[in-house]
């Protein structure tokens, strides 16, 4: 297996350019850090095309056997000076992916028969698309759609974030009037979080399919969801501030749906 020691070395700058979107875009690439990750990514079908292992770190991993079937002509070590130039966390297991990215077309997602669908209109922040990709997990929301995007679904931040549930939740990029149509061609009602709605989320029937749509912090949604919505929900604001962040008041809502289909 090849050694890299060289910071100069041209595959090591490669990684650190796939930090930049146009780099992923261009390319057709992205990072995948940490076994755990790895793990989960090979389980979901994604294609690895180059592993970097730092032996050192690697030797205190939880998951061992995660390399086990990748190709040898794949992989290759890195120096732990080299690994902590192209690492994006702190206390990682030594291990680096250049993996590639999936369709995420609203038509690549199958939904069951009564669905629960997280909708994201205008998301910023990898961390919180990261967080929301968690809770769908957690909580075994069948889908997230993301409209309308200001932030890469393959932002190294969001794989962080995520720790991996990117790779395990069926996720959708639309704008946000192919969503809207989705929603309505499935038989989806749409409820809307805003801070001026009539109905208290935990008095909301979520028992039907269904799907939750989140705005941003800053904005919340657009007239578009507003409108279009069946239902407007919120949750109790009973401090100073207005708001809750979006990754938690999406976890509140969400945990509301699913205790009241009884899981």
């Amino acid at each position: 297996m090849q050694l890299i020691t060289s910071l100069q070395n041209a595959r090591i700058k490669n990684i650190v350019r796939l930090s930049k979107h146009k780099e992923r875009l261009q390319q057709n690439l992205f990072i995948i850090e940490g076994a755990r990750e790895l793990m989960l990514a090979r389980a979901g079908g994604y294609a690895v095309k180059e592993v970097f292992v730092c032996p050192d770190l690697f030797a205190r991993t939880e998951y061992p056997d995660v390399l086990d079937g990748i190709p040898m002509d794949l992989c290759c070590e890195v120096s732990q000076s080299v690994f902590e130039k192209i690492a994006y966390r702190t206390g990682s297991d030594g291990l680096m992916v250049l993996a590639e990215p999936k369709r995420h077309g609203l038509a690549d997602l199958h939904l069951p028969e009564n669905p629960f669908v997280i909708i994201l209109e205008a998301i910023e922040k990898p961390g919180n698309l990261g967080a929301i990709l968690r809770t769908a997990d957690a909580a075994k929301a069948d889908a997230v759609i993301v409209c309308d995007p200001n932030t890469d679904l393959y932002n190294p931040n969001t794989i962080r974030s995520s720790v991996g549930c990117l790779f395990t939740v069926p996720t959708a990029i639309c704008s946000s009037a192919d969503a809207l149509y989705y929603m309505r061609e499935h038989g989806i009602q749409v409820f809307a979080a805003e801070l001026q709605a009539s109905e208290w989320y935990h008095q909301t029937d979520f028992t039907n399919p269904s799907a939750i749509v989140m705005g941003t912090e800053a904005d919340g949604l657009t007239d578009f969801w507003i409108n279009n919505s069946d239902a407007r929900i919120k949750i109790p604001m009973r401090g100073v501030i207005d708001s809750l962040n979006v990754s938690v008041s999406t976890a509140v809502i969400t945990f509301e749906a699913m205790r009241q289909r009884g899981f």
